[in-house]
């Protein structure tokens, strides 16, 4: 993986850049696309590519070592071969997954013993099979083996946290660097910047991570219940540190305001469920602000859901229609609403990328961040 810092906003610390990998390249600031199951749901690879143009989509460690496992992702070929997305994929090593089964999971030195929340069966996640692991899925970038501190987190706790993730990465460069990869591309490791909402600890952390000098960095431990404030303090604190000219993820992250305001303090890459989560719901984000398009004051909108969205079906389709495909329960509603969503946050990178290379990133980025977070 090879990145280029193409500009950077004099008036932020917002970038502009290109990530090149195996599978093609990424503009950034990107939003990343969530397909934990080796699918975005809703929606299929050809509108993924075709209609809204992802450049790069997700899937996640945990959820697929265990569902469909690594027998049938080893004979697919890896991911790629799997699903039939010919883009670059990133996978989260399963840290969060195994965070969020507090009740299931036991963390020692040597790794992670959880139950699967399949079947109950027990299994071990290591550093270095987390490496394994990944190595099977083939994804083109993939994050080291941590621990996610909750919010809130005592300081000792965090403290002790962090000494254990920093370790795990230890032992996870050492394994992805003494393995190759199996289907013919590159993959990259991304270390990841723990330290709970502690500034000295994200400072630790950051200079850790900064040291290992690999090709790109990841931060995580935030969008997990903190103020958005502390967010962006713990951000500015992070940026500061880690290298200019590596690609820089936030993970998890997050709302539309969430994300202009971190791509303004220097972050590169996102992901997050809550676009097509949401969607399912009948949430939709637009430039304008967010819709409940199950209220009554939809019923008689004739107007396209979206007229200058980037997905067609978002031009197609009528407010009042959408809104009827969601009361009567058709699951073509679902696909829909998920479709405006990731065409709006894609178009929401995009255009912050636009405006950081003609120079208008901080004005624009303002005036949007007041139309993103009110309801319509």
């Amino acid at each position: 993986m090879k990145f280029s810092l193409l500009h950077t906003d004099p008036q932020s610390r917002a970038r502009a850049g290109l990530i090149s990998t195996d599978h093609g390249q990424i503009e950034t600031p990107i939003f990343m696309p969530v397909g934990t199951a080796a699918t975005v749901k809703a929606v299929h690879q050809h509108e993924l590519r075709h209609d809204i143009h992802a450049q790069i989509c997700l899937g996640n460690t945990y959820h697929l070592y265990l569902r469909p496992g690594l027998d049938v992702l080893r004979a697919a070929g890896g991911i790629h071969g799997f699903n039939g997305w010919n883009g670059p994929v990133l996978t989260d090593s399963g840290g969060f997954q195994v965070y969020s089964l507090a009740h299931r999971r036991k963390i020692k030195e040597e790794g992670v013993t959880f139950q699967s929340h399949i079947d109950g069966s027990k299994h071990t996640f290591t550093p270095e099979n987390v490496m394994d692991i990944q190595r099977v899925i083939g994804a083109d970038i993939i994050m080291a083996f941590d621990e996610c501190t909750p919010y809130p987190c005592d300081f000792k706790y965090a403290e002790k946290s962090l000494g254990l993730t920093h370790r795990w990465l230890a032992r996870c460069i050492d394994r992805f660097d003494n393995t190759e990869p199996l289907y013919g591309h590159a993959q990259t490791l991304f270390p990841i910047v723990q330290g709970s909402t502690y500034p000295e600890l994200r400072k630790i952390s950051a200079e850790t991570v900064a040291a290992f000098g690999r090709e790109g960095n990841a931060i995580g431990g935030l969008s997990v219940g903190e103020p958005a404030e502390d967010m962006y303090a713990m951000t500015e604190v992070v940026t500061d540190i880690l290298p200019l000219d590596k690609p820089r993820y936030l993970m998890g992250v997050g709302t539309p305001e969430n994300i202009l305001e971190s791509i303004a303090r220097g972050i590169d890459m996102f992901d997050c469920v809550m676009p097509t989560r949401n969607a399912r719901h009948g949430l939709l984000y637009t430039a304008e602000g967010i819709i409940n398009i199950k209220n009554k004051r939809w019923q008689h909108d004739f107007s396209p859901i979206d007229a200058n969205s980037p997905a067609p079906t978002s031009r197609l389709h009528t407010k009042a229609y959408l809104r009827h495909l969601f009361i009567s329960g058709e699951i073509v509603a679902m696909q829909l609403a998920t479709l405006q969503n990731l065409a709006f946050y894609l178009w929401l990178v995009q255009e912050a990328r636009n405006r950081i290379l003609d120079g208008t990133f901080l004005t624009w980025k303002n005036d949007m961040v007041k139309n993103v977070r009110q309801r319509l």
